[in-house]
Protein backbone atom coordinates (compact mmCIF):
# COMPACT_ATOMS: atom_id res chain seq x y z
CA UNK A 1 0.00 0.00 0.00
CA UNK A 2 2.53 2.24 0.74
CA UNK A 3 4.33 1.50 -2.61
CA UNK A 4 1.00 2.30 -4.02
CA UNK A 5 0.53 5.37 -2.64
CA UNK A 6 4.32 6.42 -3.38
CA UNK A 7 3.92 5.40 -6.94
CA UNK A 8 0.11 7.76 -6.87
CA UNK A 9 2.19 10.91 -5.62
CA UNK A 10 4.87 11.10 -8.14
CA UNK A 11 2.72 10.81 -10.73
CA UNK A 12 1.09 13.66 -9.46
CA UNK A 13 4.30 15.60 -9.04
CA UNK A 14 5.56 14.87 -12.46
CA UNK A 15 1.92 16.07 -14.03
CA UNK A 16 2.40 19.35 -11.64
CA UNK A 17 5.67 19.82 -12.77
CA UNK A 18 4.52 19.54 -16.31
CA UNK A 19 2.01 22.11 -15.93
CA UNK A 20 4.49 24.30 -13.98
CA UNK A 21 6.77 23.95 -17.03
CA UNK A 22 3.61 25.48 -19.72
CA UNK A 23 2.61 27.92 -17.59
CA UNK A 24 5.99 29.19 -17.49
CA UNK A 25 6.37 28.65 -21.56
CA UNK A 26 2.72 30.46 -21.23
CA UNK A 27 4.04 33.43 -19.40
CA UNK A 28 7.27 33.68 -21.41
CA UNK A 29 5.42 34.03 -25.08
CA UNK A 30 3.04 36.73 -23.27
CA UNK A 31 5.77 38.83 -22.18
CA UNK A 32 7.46 38.62 -25.19
CA UNK A 33 4.08 40.04 -27.19
CA UNK A 34 3.79 42.23 -24.37
CA UNK A 35 7.08 43.42 -25.08
CA UNK A 36 7.37 43.48 -28.45
CA UNK A 37 3.67 45.78 -28.43
CA UNK A 38 5.25 48.44 -25.86
CA UNK A 39 8.74 48.77 -28.65
CA UNK A 40 6.21 49.36 -31.45
CA UNK A 41 4.83 52.01 -29.61
CA UNK A 42 7.75 53.41 -28.54
CA UNK A 43 10.12 53.05 -31.31
CA UNK A 44 9.68 54.58 -35.26
CA UNK A 45 8.01 51.00 -36.08
CA UNK A 46 5.22 50.04 -38.41
CA UNK A 47 2.51 51.50 -35.95
CA UNK A 48 4.75 54.67 -35.96
CA UNK A 49 4.74 54.57 -39.90
CA UNK A 50 1.38 54.58 -40.25
CA UNK A 51 0.46 57.13 -38.05
CA UNK A 52 2.59 59.43 -39.95
CA UNK A 53 1.47 57.98 -43.13
CA UNK A 54 -2.33 59.60 -41.60
CA UNK A 55 -0.79 62.44 -40.95
CA UNK A 56 0.71 63.48 -43.95
CA UNK A 57 -2.56 61.98 -46.15
CA UNK A 58 -5.28 63.95 -43.98
CA UNK A 59 -3.61 66.52 -42.11
CA UNK A 60 -3.56 68.77 -44.97
CA UNK A 61 -6.84 68.34 -45.69
CA UNK A 62 -8.15 69.15 -42.50
CA UNK A 63 -5.67 72.46 -42.76
CA UNK A 64 -7.34 72.86 -46.20
CA UNK A 65 -11.11 72.19 -45.25
CA UNK A 66 -12.18 75.82 -43.80
CA UNK A 67 -10.93 77.17 -46.68
CA UNK A 68 -12.85 74.82 -48.86
CA UNK A 69 -16.12 74.88 -47.36
CA UNK A 70 -16.12 78.63 -46.76
CA UNK A 71 -15.27 79.39 -50.60
CA UNK A 72 -17.99 76.62 -51.87
CA UNK A 73 -20.51 78.51 -49.56
CA UNK A 74 -19.71 82.22 -49.95
CA UNK A 75 -18.19 81.91 -53.29
CA UNK A 76 -19.46 79.30 -55.62
CA UNK A 77 -22.67 79.33 -54.39
CA UNK A 78 -23.70 82.97 -54.60
CA UNK A 79 -22.21 82.66 -57.97
CA UNK A 80 -25.22 80.23 -58.49
CA UNK A 81 -27.55 82.17 -56.63
CA UNK A 82 -27.23 85.27 -59.37
CA UNK A 83 -27.53 83.01 -61.70
CA UNK A 84 -31.05 81.84 -60.78
CA UNK A 85 -31.92 85.52 -59.90
CA UNK A 86 -30.74 86.71 -63.28
CA UNK A 87 -33.76 84.29 -64.51
CA UNK A 88 -36.32 85.19 -62.64
CA UNK A 89 -38.43 88.82 -62.15
CA UNK A 90 -36.55 90.08 -59.08
CA UNK A 91 -37.17 93.71 -58.20
CA UNK A 92 -36.25 95.30 -54.45
CA UNK A 93 -36.65 91.53 -53.22
CA UNK A 94 -35.23 88.38 -54.93
CA UNK A 95 -38.36 85.95 -56.44
CA UNK A 96 -37.55 82.76 -57.12
CA UNK A 97 -39.93 82.05 -60.03
CA UNK A 98 -38.07 81.10 -63.22
CA UNK A 99 -39.14 83.79 -66.69
CA UNK A 100 -36.91 83.02 -69.22
CA UNK A 101 -34.36 85.23 -69.74
CA UNK A 102 -36.12 88.41 -69.89
CA UNK A 103 -34.03 90.16 -68.05
CA UNK A 104 -31.04 89.88 -70.50
CA UNK A 105 -33.44 90.90 -73.12
CA UNK A 106 -33.99 94.32 -70.90
CA UNK A 107 -30.69 94.66 -70.45
CA UNK A 108 -29.34 94.38 -74.00
CA UNK A 109 -31.74 96.52 -74.84
CA UNK A 110 -31.01 99.28 -72.46
CA UNK A 111 -28.90 102.44 -73.91
CA UNK A 112 -26.85 102.84 -70.77
CA UNK A 113 -25.87 99.25 -70.64
CA UNK A 114 -24.04 99.49 -74.20
CA UNK A 115 -22.73 103.08 -73.02
CA UNK A 116 -21.03 100.91 -69.87
CA UNK A 117 -20.01 98.19 -72.52
CA UNK A 118 -18.47 101.04 -74.95
CA UNK A 119 -16.64 102.49 -72.01
CA UNK A 120 -14.85 99.29 -70.82
CA UNK A 121 -13.79 98.94 -74.23
CA UNK A 122 -12.46 101.89 -74.14
CA UNK A 123 -11.22 101.72 -70.79
CA UNK A 124 -9.74 98.29 -70.92
CA UNK A 125 -8.26 99.27 -74.43
CA UNK A 126 -5.97 101.96 -73.57
CA UNK A 127 -5.64 100.73 -70.22
CA UNK A 128 -4.22 97.71 -71.42
CA UNK A 129 -1.89 99.06 -74.21
CA UNK A 130 -0.66 102.12 -72.14
CA UNK A 131 0.46 100.28 -69.19
CA UNK A 132 2.14 97.50 -71.48
CA UNK A 133 3.91 99.90 -73.12
CA UNK A 134 4.99 102.00 -70.39
CA UNK A 135 5.77 99.17 -68.63
CA UNK A 136 7.87 97.61 -70.91
CA UNK A 137 10.08 100.64 -71.27
CA UNK A 138 10.33 101.56 -67.76
CA UNK A 139 11.38 97.39 -67.14
CA UNK A 140 13.75 98.09 -70.07
CA UNK A 141 15.49 101.03 -68.76
CA UNK A 142 15.82 99.76 -65.05
CA UNK A 143 17.21 96.00 -66.74
CA UNK A 144 20.41 98.86 -67.61
CA UNK A 145 21.59 98.38 -64.11
CA UNK A 146 21.61 102.00 -63.25
CA UNK A 147 22.94 102.67 -59.83
CA UNK A 148 20.26 104.18 -58.50
CA UNK A 149 17.84 101.19 -59.42
CA UNK A 150 16.60 100.32 -56.30
CA UNK A 151 15.24 103.85 -55.33
CA UNK A 152 13.56 103.50 -58.86
CA UNK A 153 12.12 100.74 -58.41
CA UNK A 154 10.81 101.45 -54.91
CA UNK A 155 9.39 104.65 -56.95
CA UNK A 156 7.56 103.29 -59.62
CA UNK A 157 5.98 99.80 -57.34
CA UNK A 158 4.79 102.56 -55.14
CA UNK A 159 1.31 103.35 -56.85
CA UNK A 160 0.60 100.05 -56.33
CA UNK A 161 0.30 99.83 -52.61
CA UNK A 162 -2.21 101.73 -52.56
CA UNK A 163 -5.85 101.09 -53.21
CA UNK A 164 -8.18 102.02 -56.08
CA UNK A 165 -9.85 104.16 -53.70
CA UNK A 166 -7.58 106.36 -52.72
CA UNK A 167 -5.87 106.56 -56.11
CA UNK A 168 -9.06 107.67 -58.11
CA UNK A 169 -10.01 110.22 -54.70
CA UNK A 170 -6.62 111.98 -55.26
CA UNK A 171 -6.75 112.23 -59.19
CA UNK A 172 -9.83 113.49 -58.79
CA UNK A 173 -8.36 116.78 -56.62
CA UNK A 174 -5.50 116.91 -59.21
CA UNK A 175 -7.82 116.48 -62.18
CA UNK A 176 -10.60 118.92 -60.53
CA UNK A 177 -10.58 122.19 -62.68
CA UNK A 178 -10.95 124.49 -59.26
CA UNK A 179 -8.56 122.61 -57.70
CA UNK A 180 -5.55 121.12 -59.59
CA UNK A 181 -3.85 121.38 -62.43
CA UNK A 182 -6.19 123.87 -64.68
CA UNK A 183 -5.89 126.66 -61.07
CA UNK A 184 -2.03 125.59 -61.00
CA UNK A 185 -1.59 126.67 -64.39
CA UNK A 186 -4.12 129.21 -64.04
CA UNK A 187 -1.97 130.72 -61.32
CA UNK A 188 1.21 130.42 -63.00
CA UNK A 189 -0.27 132.80 -65.58
CA UNK A 190 -1.36 130.49 -67.75
CA UNK A 191 -4.74 132.00 -68.36
CA UNK A 192 -5.74 129.99 -71.93
CA UNK A 193 -4.88 126.51 -70.33
CA UNK A 194 -7.82 124.48 -69.85
CA UNK A 195 -8.49 120.88 -68.27
CA UNK A 196 -11.77 119.93 -68.18
CA UNK A 197 -11.63 116.42 -68.55
CA UNK A 198 -13.38 115.30 -65.41
CA UNK A 199 -16.74 117.27 -66.01
CA UNK A 200 -16.93 117.02 -69.66
CA UNK A 201 -18.93 113.75 -70.34
CA UNK A 202 -17.14 113.03 -73.63
CA UNK A 203 -13.57 113.16 -71.86
CA UNK A 204 -14.50 111.49 -68.50
CA UNK A 205 -13.48 108.27 -69.33
CA UNK A 206 -10.11 109.06 -70.09
CA UNK A 207 -9.32 110.45 -66.84
CA UNK A 208 -10.15 106.71 -65.55
CA UNK A 209 -7.56 105.82 -67.98
CA UNK A 210 -5.52 108.23 -66.86
CA UNK A 211 -5.48 107.40 -63.01
CA UNK A 212 -5.63 103.11 -63.96
CA UNK A 213 -2.46 103.72 -66.16
CA UNK A 214 -0.68 105.71 -62.82
CA UNK A 215 -1.31 102.54 -60.36
CA UNK A 216 -0.58 99.22 -62.82
CA UNK A 217 2.45 100.54 -64.79
CA UNK A 218 4.41 99.78 -61.58
CA UNK A 219 3.66 96.63 -61.92
CA UNK A 220 3.37 95.79 -65.19
CA UNK A 221 7.30 96.61 -65.09
CA UNK A 222 7.97 94.35 -62.24
CA UNK A 223 6.49 91.59 -64.69
CA UNK A 224 8.60 92.75 -67.49
CA UNK A 225 11.87 93.23 -65.08
CA UNK A 226 11.73 89.75 -63.78
CA UNK A 227 11.24 88.25 -67.66
CA UNK A 228 14.17 90.30 -68.64
CA UNK A 229 16.79 89.32 -65.63
CA UNK A 230 15.51 85.82 -67.17
CA UNK A 231 17.11 85.43 -70.05
CA UNK A 232 20.36 84.17 -70.84
CA UNK A 233 23.20 87.08 -70.75
CA UNK A 234 25.21 84.84 -72.97
CA UNK A 235 22.19 85.33 -75.96
CA UNK A 236 22.97 89.29 -75.98
CA UNK A 237 26.69 89.01 -75.28
CA UNK A 238 27.18 86.59 -78.37
CA UNK A 239 24.86 89.01 -80.47
CA UNK A 240 26.67 92.00 -79.70
CA UNK A 241 30.08 90.20 -80.83
CA UNK A 242 27.98 89.77 -83.84
CA UNK A 243 27.58 93.39 -84.35
CA UNK A 244 23.70 93.69 -83.11
CA UNK A 245 23.08 96.81 -82.14
CA UNK A 246 21.28 97.34 -78.62
CA UNK A 247 17.80 98.28 -79.75
CA UNK A 248 17.70 95.82 -82.60
CA UNK A 249 19.19 93.19 -79.68
CA UNK A 250 16.02 94.14 -77.76
CA UNK A 251 13.65 94.47 -80.86
CA UNK A 252 14.72 91.20 -82.22
CA UNK A 253 15.70 88.76 -79.53
CA UNK A 254 15.07 89.63 -75.58
CA UNK A 255 11.04 91.22 -76.89
CA UNK A 256 10.16 88.43 -78.56
CA UNK A 257 11.82 85.99 -75.90
CA UNK A 258 9.26 87.69 -73.16
CA UNK A 259 5.83 86.22 -75.15
CA UNK A 260 4.54 84.16 -71.83
CA UNK A 261 5.07 87.44 -69.57
CA UNK A 262 2.95 89.94 -72.62
CA UNK A 263 0.46 87.04 -72.12
CA UNK A 264 0.14 86.78 -68.32
CA UNK A 265 0.28 90.69 -68.12
CA UNK A 266 -2.82 90.92 -70.78
CA UNK A 267 -4.70 88.72 -68.61
CA UNK A 268 -3.99 90.22 -65.65
CA UNK A 269 -5.03 94.05 -66.96
CA UNK A 270 -7.81 92.72 -68.79
CA UNK A 271 -9.23 90.85 -65.43
CA UNK A 272 -8.29 94.15 -63.88
CA UNK A 273 -10.11 96.69 -65.94
CA UNK A 274 -13.49 94.16 -66.46
CA UNK A 275 -13.86 94.33 -62.42
CA UNK A 276 -12.90 98.27 -62.18
CA UNK A 277 -15.30 99.49 -59.96
CA UNK A 278 -14.35 101.29 -56.85
CA UNK A 279 -11.88 103.56 -59.15
CA UNK A 280 -14.90 104.41 -61.31
CA UNK A 281 -17.15 105.58 -58.16
CA UNK A 282 -14.19 107.50 -56.25
CA UNK A 283 -12.83 109.51 -59.69
CA UNK A 284 -15.97 110.53 -61.44
CA UNK A 285 -19.36 108.28 -59.87
CA UNK A 286 -20.13 107.01 -63.26
CA UNK A 287 -20.84 110.55 -64.19
CA UNK A 288 -21.41 113.47 -65.53
CA UNK A 289 -25.08 111.53 -65.39
CA UNK A 290 -23.61 107.70 -66.69
CA UNK A 291 -21.22 108.87 -68.91
CA UNK A 292 -18.09 107.20 -67.80
CA UNK A 293 -19.91 104.01 -66.44
CA UNK A 294 -18.84 100.84 -66.65
CA UNK A 295 -20.17 97.27 -66.45
CA UNK A 296 -19.62 96.95 -62.68
CA UNK A 297 -21.00 100.16 -61.66
CA UNK A 298 -23.93 99.84 -64.17
CA UNK A 299 -24.53 96.10 -61.71
CA UNK A 300 -24.80 98.32 -58.73
CA UNK A 301 -26.79 100.80 -59.53
CA UNK A 302 -28.84 98.96 -60.54
CA UNK A 303 -29.44 96.01 -57.80
CA UNK A 304 -28.85 98.34 -55.22
CA UNK A 305 -29.72 101.72 -55.85
CA UNK A 306 -32.57 101.37 -58.54
CA UNK A 307 -34.25 98.21 -57.12
CA UNK A 308 -34.09 96.07 -60.04
CA UNK A 309 -32.29 92.88 -58.69
CA UNK A 310 -32.60 91.12 -61.76
CA UNK A 311 -31.28 92.87 -64.26
CA UNK A 312 -28.46 93.65 -62.36
CA UNK A 313 -27.89 89.63 -61.38
CA UNK A 314 -27.99 89.61 -65.62
CA UNK A 315 -25.32 91.87 -65.84
CA UNK A 316 -23.31 90.99 -63.17
CA UNK A 317 -23.42 87.27 -65.08
CA UNK A 318 -22.17 88.56 -68.11
CA UNK A 319 -19.22 90.68 -66.68
CA UNK A 320 -18.67 86.58 -65.26
CA UNK A 321 -18.73 85.14 -68.96
CA UNK A 322 -16.15 87.68 -69.69
CA UNK A 323 -13.65 87.38 -66.76
CA UNK A 324 -14.38 83.51 -67.64
CA UNK A 325 -13.60 83.86 -71.38
CA UNK A 326 -10.17 85.57 -70.04
CA UNK A 327 -9.14 83.25 -67.11
CA UNK A 328 -10.18 79.68 -68.69
CA UNK A 329 -7.82 80.30 -72.03
CA UNK A 330 -5.17 81.51 -69.42
CA UNK A 331 -5.31 78.07 -66.93
CA UNK A 332 -5.42 76.01 -70.51
CA UNK A 333 -2.38 77.79 -71.66
CA UNK A 334 -0.42 77.40 -68.09
CA UNK A 335 -1.87 73.93 -67.73
CA UNK A 336 -0.41 72.70 -71.70
CA UNK A 337 3.00 74.48 -70.88
CA UNK A 338 3.26 72.34 -67.65
CA UNK A 339 2.12 69.37 -69.40
CA UNK A 340 4.98 69.61 -72.17
CA UNK A 341 8.03 70.41 -69.78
Amino acid sequence: MICEFTHHVSRFTHHVSRITFHVSRITHHVSKIGFTHVMNLKSPGKFTNRISYLSDQFLPKLVLAPTFVSTLLFVYSFILWTAWISFTKSRMLPRYELEGIIQYIKLFANDRWWVASKNLFVFGSLFIIICIILGLLLAIFLDQKIRIEGTLRTIFLYPMALSFIVTGTVWKWILNPSLGIEKLMHDMGFLTFHFDWLVNSDMAIYTIVIAGVWQSTGFVMALFLAGLRGIDDAIIKAARIDGASLPRIYIKIIIPSLRPVFFSTLMILSHIAIKSFDLVVALTGGGPGYSSDVPATFMYSFAFTRGRLGMGAASSMVMFGAVLAIIVPYLYSELRSRGNA
